[in-house]
């Protein structure tokens, strides 16, 4: 069994097998209790978070429920992969209804645009010496997937997997700096996803900033990554993610994870309501990961969330204590 414990009680950032996840959420669940969190944000990619979940018994059982009884706050969440020409850019929103139509064309257009770019993207690498065939990526290596469910991170992994580069990290930058990669597909503006979480009654989060290359370009014209979120905070961002796995992921910059979080502190504290944090955790280990990231690994402390107003308000009163 694990020691793992985790580095902060609250993690707001995480995936299951709903999107690029290798854990089902019950696995998800009961791993972020093992390891010691107490709040959890399940936020798979572009589909909105499971109320129901199936038990290994065969069981079917409220997700908040069934995290209530383990002594964990769930908190269902979705991240919303977002700027056609602009890599990275994820949105994260919490506390939205989730029955509200918006949801159903979010998912809808996101499968649509999915589907024939990640085609071409394999057809291109497999052109270029780097053979993956589209039946490779929906099995998922042993974790097989509809195409509705298919992940750009599956195609990395499969690179990685098959020693076309190190790992699925090193695949994304190799994706992310070669212009015959870029194959675009139609992506939210993320000011109408901050827009579409508020009307829902929900909050709207950027995840890992530092991962947005730098210039940004915008059909509008080209920013900076600093000018790029002042648009964001402007159509009413609430939050901006600090605390993040950045040595364990594809981010190709020079500053350490600990220099990251202390400039979003110091430039946006005060700007936005909440200064988020999470791992992005995907459970990595089961697909062979180097890099492992861990729930709790980066997040923040009970006291922050507890007196942050515009998260505190995303629990039902019982849970207040």
């Amino acid at each position: 069994m694990s020691t793992y414990r985790a580095n902060f009680p609250v993690d707001l950032h995480s995936h299951s097998n709903r999107s690029d996840g290798a854990d089902t959420p019950q696995e998800l669940i009961d791993h972020a209790v093992a390891a010691g969190v107490k709040i959890l944000a399940i936020t798979d990619h572009d589909i909105r978070p499971p109320k129901n979940i199936l038990l290994d018994d065969g069981t079917s059982i409220d997700a908040v429920e069934y995290a209530s009884s383990k002594n964990l706050i769930l908190l269902r969440g979705i991240e919303v992969s977002c700027e056609t020409t602009a890599e990275d850019c994820h949105i994260v929103c919490l506390g939205c209804n989730w029955d509200d139509p918006w949801f159903d064309s979010l998912e809808q257009s996101v499968v649509a645009s999915k589907l024939d770019s990640y085609k071409e993207l394999v057809r291109r690498l497999t052109e270029d010496g780097m053979p993956i065939s589209w039946e490779e990526v929906l099995d998922n290596q042993g974790h097989p997937v509809t195409e509705d469910h298919v992940q750009k991170k599956m195609i990395f992994e499969l690179m990685g997997k098959k020693g076309f580069t190190r790992d699925w990290s090193e695949a994304k930058l190799l994706i992310k700096n070669t212009p015959r990669y870029h194959i675009e597909r139609q992506k939210p503006d993320p000011l109408d996803v901050i827009r579409e979480a508020h009307r829902t009654g929900g909050i709207a989060i950027m995840a890992h900033p530092y991962l947005v290359n730098e210039p940004v370009c915008l059909p509008s014209g080209t920013m900076s990554r600093g000018e790029y979120i002042d648009r964001l905070i402007e159509a009413g961002l609430d939050g901006i993610e600090a605390s993040y796995t950045y040595a364990k992921t594809s981010y190709g910059g020079t500053l350490t994870p600990e220099e990251i979080e202390a400039e979003v502190r110091k430039i946006y504290t005060g700007r936005v309501s909440i200064i988020s944090g999470g791992s992005d955790y995907h459970a990595d280990a089961r697909k062979g990961a180097k890099k492992i990231r861990e729930t709790g690994e980066c997040g923040i402390t009970w006291e922050y969330f507890m007196s942050n107003p515009v998260l505190r308000s995303l629990l039902p009163a019982e849970q207040i204590s």
